[in-house]
C-alpha cells in the first residue's frame, strides 16, 4: 500500500506543481473547477444522493455556480466574503466533529444537509485558490505554498505517527482510529519549516515572517479538520475510500479533503498579514 501511494504521488505531485506555477489563472480556475465537480460528484455520493441522474443534476448546477462565482470575481465584497465564510464553516465543523453521531442516520433530510455542506466545503475553496492564484504578487507562488503546506503536513504526520505515535494518545478515535497527536504536532514542525523557508524566499521577514508561521500552523490544523470530515462522511456511508481513481489514494475527494479547509484559512491569513 505505501509503495502504491508513493508511486502515485510522484506521478501526481510534479503535474499539480506545473499546472500552479505555469498556468494563467483563468486556465488555472477551469481546470481547479473541473476537479472540484468531481470532487463534488464523489461528495455527493458519500451523502446517500445513489440516483446517477440526480448527482448528474446536481454537478450541472455546481458548474453554473462556478461560472457565476468567476463572472461576479470582481465584485468588491463577495470573494472576500465567501472566502470568510468558508473559515467560519471550518470552526463550524469542529463542533460536528464533537458530536460525530449527528445527521449519520441515512435519511432525505441528513441527505441535504450533507449536500449543502458540500456546498460550503468546494465553493469557498475555489474562491480561496483563485484569490491567491490571481495576487498580482507571486501569486502562483503563494498558490504552491498553500498547497506545499498540505503535502508536507501529511507527510509528516504520516512520519511522526509511525515512528513516534504507536500506542499514544489518539486524535479522534471514533471517527480516524490512525491518527495521533503525535502525527499532529509532527504536521505541525514540518509545515512550520516549510513556511519559514518559503516566507524568506518570497522577502517575507521580521514580524511578518513569524505570522505566516503561525498562518502555516493554522492552517495545517485546518487542513486536519477537513480529512476529519471526509473521514466522517466516509464513516456514515459505510465505505472506505470516496472513490477508486488514483491507487493508494482512493478518489479525487479523498487527495482534497485537506486542500478544501486549508486554502479559505491560507487565503485569509496572507490578507490578514498584507502579504
Amino acid at each position: 500500500m505505501l509503495r502504491q501511494r508513493v508511486i502515485t504521488a510522484l506521478l501526481l505531485a510534479p503535474l499539480a506543481i506545473l499546472l500552479i506555477l505555469l498556468l494563467p489563472t483563468s486556465v488555472f480556475a477551469c481546470l481547479l473547477a473541473a476537479a472540484f465537480l468531481a470532487a463534488t460528484w464523489e461528495w455527493s455520493r458519500l451523502a446517500g444522493m445513489t440516483s446517477r441522474a440526480a448527482r448528474g443534476v446536481l454537478l450541472g448546477f455546481a458548474l453554473l455556480a462556478f461560472v457565476a462565482l468567476w463572472w461576479l470575481r470582481s465584485t468588491p465584497w463577495l470573494w472576500p466574503a465567501l472566502i470568510v465564510a468558508g473559515v467560519a464553516w471550518w470552526l463550524l465543523v469542529c463542533v460536528w466533529l464533537r458530536h460525530f453521531a449527528f445527521a449519520a442516520a441515512p435519511t432525505p433530510e441528513n441527505r441535504n444537509l450533507k449536500l449543502l455542506a458540500g456546498a460550503f466545503v468546494v465553493f469557498p475553496a475555489w474562491v480561496a485558490a483563485l484569490d491567491i492564484h490571481g495576487s498580482p504578487s507571486h501569486g502562483h507562488a503563494w498558490t504552491f505554498l498553500a498547497m506545499l503546506l498540505v503535502w508536507a503536513a501529511d507527510t509528516g504526520a504520516y512520519f511522526a505517527g509511525s515512528w513516534f505515535g504507536k500506542g499514544k494518545r489518539k486524535l479522534a478515535p471514533q471517527i480516524s482510529p490512525g491518527k495521533t497527536w503525535v502525527g499532529v504536532y509532527g504536521a505541525f514542525a514540518t509545515s512550520s519549516l516549510v513556511a519559514a523557508a518559503a516566507g524568506w524566499l518570497l522577502g517575507v521577514h521580521d514580524l511578518r515572517l513569524l505570522g505566516l508561521i503561525v498562518v502555516s500552523i493554522v492552517t495545517v490544523a485546518a487542513s486536519i479538520i477537513g480529512d476529519l470530515l471526509e473521514s466522517l462522511m466516509k464513516r456514515h456511508a459505510n465505505v472506505k475510500d470516496s472513490g477508486a481513481l488514483f491507487p493508494g489514494h482512493g478518489g479525487l475527494l479523498d487527495r482534497l479533503d485537506s486542500v478544501f479547509a486549508a486554502l479559505p484559512v491560507f487565503a485569509l491569513g496572507k490578507l490578514l498579514l498584507g502579504l
